[in-house]
């Protein structure tokens, strides 16, 4: 259960940071409330997955999924750059994630 919270909080991390961009410096109220929400509701997330996976871990995939997931929706939201060689270092993040998932208790 602990990873399946740290999964949820990791696409809110992504959703919240692209929700930077619409906020305008928080000057848009919607916009502005639904990326606090999104904070707020990631943090405690992780901070319940915590219980079980060790803080490096949880950390690290939270990060990793939220990068991921703001990497990739900014190319396709807000036209940034598509080459292959930030695919690479994507997958080498999803690895690194993985990798971290296998050698904890």
């Amino acid at each position: 259960m602990a990873w399946i919270l740290l999964i949820i909080a990791g696409f809110l991390e992504a959703g919240w940071a692209v929700g930077l961009k619409f906020t305008d410096g928080f000057t848009r109220p919607i916009p502005s409330v639904l990326t606090v929400a999104g904070i707020t509701t990631s943090m405690v997330l992780l901070s319940l997955a915590t219980r079980e996976i060790p803080i490096g871990t949880a950390y690290v995939a939270w990060v990793g999924i939220g990068a991921l997931g703001a990497s990739l929706l900014g190319m396709f939201l807000f036209d940034e750059p598509r080459h292959a060689l930030r695919f690479l270092f994507l997958g080498l993040l999803v690895v690194a994630v993985i990798g971290l998932k296998a050698t904890s208790r």
